[in-house]
């Protein structure tokens, strides 16, 4: 597509969001002829308008292989921009994604919070996360509701599914966050493994990288 022609469909469609459609591309690949579950943010809360979400919103896919596929939108570029036409990468060059091995949406919930604040913090600090990158968190049980959990920390990888793409605006990639215990992340800040020796030893049981928050074994 060239500008004129940018400039000329984005006349001709007020609402159009070419980064929209792209997430939306990758995503029906993978899930054909599935509706996701959807959730946009509360519009009022918007960092445009002055709040502190950085996220237009969220939808959640059921993978056939028994987990959620969740899935951001907002840490690329989403609608018709001018300014972003053609640039390396659209905005921070990825959306995020997380994987939960739950049977119900309702307990997926939790972790649209966690990927709103990993947002808020790369907007805020303007640090981005890269794979094989890791959050140490507090050492309690990333679910708040769930304190029994042994799930305390993150590590991020490329997707294993969602392949990135170049995109009129640049480059969009999909990093994974996965959910790892208090042994694992204090192994990684130690350098007693990799990240990504790490995250071939989980997928001995877990192929995908999926989040088990029921997971109590430790990978080191």
């Amino acid at each position: 597509m060239t500008l004129d022609e940018f400039k000329a469909k984005k006349a001709a469609d007020e609402e159009w969001a070419p980064g929209w459609d792209a997430i939306e591309s990758v995503f029906n690949e993978l899930y054909p002829d599935q509706k996701p579950k959807h959730f946009a943010s509360n519009m009022a809360n918007r960092a445009i308008f002055g709040g502190n979400e950085f996220l237009d919103g969220f939808s959640i896919y059921q993978s056939p292989n028994g987990y959620k596929h969740l899935v951001t939108y907002g840490m690329s570029q989403l609608y018709a921009d001018e300014k972003s036409f053609g640039g390396e990468f659209s905005k921070w060059g990825y959306e995020m994604t997380f994987k939960l091995k739950e049977d119900s949406i309702e307990d997926c919930m939790w972790a649209i919070d966690v990927l709103s604040n990993m947002a808020r913090y790369t907007y805020q600090t303007e640090r981005w996360f890269e794979p094989y990158h890791y959050v140490a968190g507090n050492g309690t049980s990333i679910r708040l509701d769930k304190p029994e959990c042994k799930i305390t920390a993150l590590m991020v990888v490329a997707d294993t599914e969602a392949e990135g793409l170049d995109t009129i605006y640049g480059r969009l990639d999909f990093i994974q966050f996965v959910g790892i215990t208090t042994e694992e992340i204090n192994a990684l800040k130690e350098g007693k493994i990799s990240a990504e020796k790490l995250a071939k030893l989980i997928k001995a049981d877990y192929p995908n990288l999926e989040t088990d928050m029921k997971r109590t074994h430790s990978y080191v």
